[in-house]
Parts: C-alpha cells; structure tokens; sequence
C-alpha cells in the first residue's frame, strides 16, 4: 500500500483528483499528517467517513515504532527506529540554545565506504522514501513533544545517492501548510557525488550544502573516502565553484582531524590554497572513535592550531561542537542495525 507521507503537496492533490476529490480536501490531510501529526486517517475529523474510509483503502500512514532511546550526558539523544521491514535506522536530537536539530538518514546502509564512519563496511540494504525521511522528524516531534527547527542530512546514508527522494523530503519539510521548516534551515551532506553536485545547484534552494572534504590530496582523500578515486578533489572543486556561482550561497566544509594523517600545517595551508576565494566555512571536526577504525582523533592542540592557521590566512573555521560521544550518536558514529 502506498505511504501518504511519500507525496509532496502538489503529488498529494494530484493523487486526490484521480480518487475524485477535489485538491483543498489534500491540504487538509497534508495538515493533519504534519502539523498536528496525526498517526491515523480516523483523526481526521474533518473528513467525512466515506473519504477517512476511501483514504484507508488507497493509502498507509507510515508510523514508526522507537526500540530504543539513549540519552547522552549533554542531553544529545539517539533514536533507533523500527522502519517497518526488518531493517532499523538510527536518529540524532541535538538541543542548542537556538532550537532543537534533528540528524535525519537517509539509506539504510551506505555504499560510500568512507573509513572513518561506523556505516563502513555494513551492506547497503536500500533507499529511505522521502516518507520514511520525513517520519524521522515526526517520530521525534511526538515522542518529545516538541517542534523540530533544524533539519540536517547527515545520518546514516549518503544523501545525494537517494537524490530523488531526498529533494522530495525537503520540499515536504519546507512547505508552509506542512512542517513549515526554512529552507535556511535544512542542511545537506554529500561526500562528493560531482554530478548531484551540480543538480542540486540547478535546483536553486536556499538549502545549505556540507561537502565532506577531511583531506587536501587526492592521495590522502582517496585513502579516506573511496568515492574520490571516481571523482577528484579537483573536480569536486570545480563543482563547489560552480555551486556558489548558480546559488550565491556559502559552502560548509567539513574536515575530519586525524592524528598523524591531515592535521598537519601542511595540510592547513594546502587547505588554504584549495578553498582561497570561495564563498565558505570550514567546519572541523575531530574525529570519533568507531569500532574497527582506521583513524584516531587529532589532539586539542593541533585541532586549535589547525584552526588558527585558516583563520589567520583568510578562511572562517571553527570546531565542531562534540555532541552524543558517549551513546555513539557523534559525527560517524551512526550504525544501520538489522532487526531479528
């Protein structure tokens, strides 16, 4: 049966015209499903019976069940949700004095291999629906009780890999009528898929894009993130360039530090160069412990001298505050799990 959460508005009252309803009755149920998040069609009741019963017949409201729910000592907490088929995928909050984010995924598994994340090595499974991404969000907003402000891509999953449905979760999350979150407000991770690169630039959204770059040689790059042996730092490079160029919009830069690998000032001022006179931030990260991992955090020291060096050289970084270590709902950190 189809998931209801699956349509953006505009698919959702074409989907109403070929059941003979008129569109305004799809902005009602839009309505219901994201600001009152409703988990069944009989709360509708502003619905006659004969549509709720229509509704049930055509269409499934996609409801997660929590497994399990860990609360870090800095209050970041971590949610493993049953998604209905087996599989389960895992969910961050993040509480900060500006409102609360939500790290939402986006695949079950990953096929990005990137060696300093814990999805490394799992078997990619599937693509998340934009239903299944957006319930995520309203899964928290109900357990919490609480309106979610920020919304980033950056969980289990590589974004641009799952183009389609993700574009269609952001304009569901974005929709005034619907969860009504800011495009400002959304934030996109890829770790470099050059030609989605270059879609998602042509899509013109006020979104904001993250490019996990973590090293500045293809040699370094490629040791971290297999999918630089298919595109280059130098033609990611060229597609941020253009990115900015289309969008105007600032690029965030997230860089992993790793003891005795990319920390050194070699590798700030090769930073330097790369990213000189382009529109963006450098977001530092100091990278997480993950079972099996190649790579050991930098030490404070090297992570605070990398940063002065870009800022003294022209280019605004600063240190990703560490959230949710100690439940593993860090950068990295998340794990797609099997349901027995």
């Amino acid at each position: 049966m189809k998931n209801i959460k699956d349509y953006n508005l505009d698919e959702l009252k074409q989907e109403f015209i070929k059941l003979g309803e008129k569109p305004y009755r799809a902005e009602q149920v839009f309505k219901w499903l994201y600001t009152t998040n409703v988990t069944t069609f009989d709360e509708m009741s502003n619905l006659s019976l004969e549509l709720r019963e229509k509704l049930k017949n055509e269409f499934s409201i996609c409801v997660y069940n929590i497994i399990k729910k860990q609360e870090s000592s800095d209050g970041t907490k971590k949610y493993l949700f049953d998604i209905l088929d087996t599989n389960a995928i895992e969910t961050v909050l993040m509480s900060y004095h500006h409102g609360y984010t939500i790290c939402v995924s986006s695949q079950v598994g990953c096929k990005m291999g990137c060696k300093f994340c814990a999805s490394t090595g799992i078997q990619f499974v599937r693509n998340l629906t934009a239903g299944e991404i957006v319930e995520q969000i309203l899964a928290v907003q109900r357990d919490e009780n609480i309106k979610i402000s920020n919304v980033v891509f950056m969980g289990i999953g590589e974004p641009f890999d799952n183009y389609d449905n993700v574009l269609n979760a952001i304009k569901i999350i974005n929709n005034q009528k619907g969860l009504n979150i800011g495009a400002r407000h959304i934030s996109v991770s890829t770790s470099g898929l050059v030609p989605k690169i270059y879609d998602f630039a042509n899509e013109e959204l006020q979104c904001t894009l993250s490019i996990s770059l973590h090293a500045t040689t293809n040699e370094k790059r490629s040791a971290m993130m297999p999918i630089n042996n298919k595109y280059s730092i130098e033609e990611l490079m060229e597609a941020c360039k253009y990115y900015i160029s289309k969008t105007n919009k600032r690029i965030s830069f997230e860089y992993a530090l790793a003891k005795d690998n990319n920390e050194s000032i070699e590798d700030a001022k090769r930073l330097v160069k790369l990213l000189k006179g382009m529109l963006c931030h450098v977001n530092l990260i100091p990278i997480n412990p993950i079972d099996n991992g190649k790579y050991t955090k930098s030490t404070n020291e090297n992570i605070m001298k990398f940063r002065d060096y870009l800022n003294d050289n022209g280019i605004v970084a600063t240190i990703r505050r560490e959230l949710g270590s100690d439940i593993d709902a860090a950068c990295g950190q998340l794990r797609r799990k099997n349901l027995k």
